[in-house]
């Protein structure tokens, strides 16, 4: 069983966006694992496991637009299934 269950991924585009600054935000007010956020001040890519995806979801919405969204059940995918 694993601690985090849901693989997060999504684009935000926006304007000003600020890696360090979501990132810090995510890792601070999500639980989570695995937290990855590159990009520029145009796009940044999030990857993140977590047990609460739609709060990654809400949180980068307010940043600006998000596409690109993936959620995955990993403990599914472990098991051979689709997650």
């Amino acid at each position: 069983m694993l601690e985090f269950k849901f693989d997060t991924q999504l684009l935000i585009e926006g304007h000003d966006l600020d890696e360090d600054d979501i990132y810090s935000y995510i890792q601070t007010h999500i639980k989570g694992d695995c937290l990855l956020a590159v990009g520029d001040e145009d796009l940044i890519k999030i990857h993140y496991h977590t047990n609460e995806p739609w709060q990654v979801l809400e949180y980068c919405a307010s940043l600006g637009e998000i596409h690109d969204i993936i959620v995955e059940n990993m403990e599914l995918q472990s098991e051979g299934l689709h997650g």
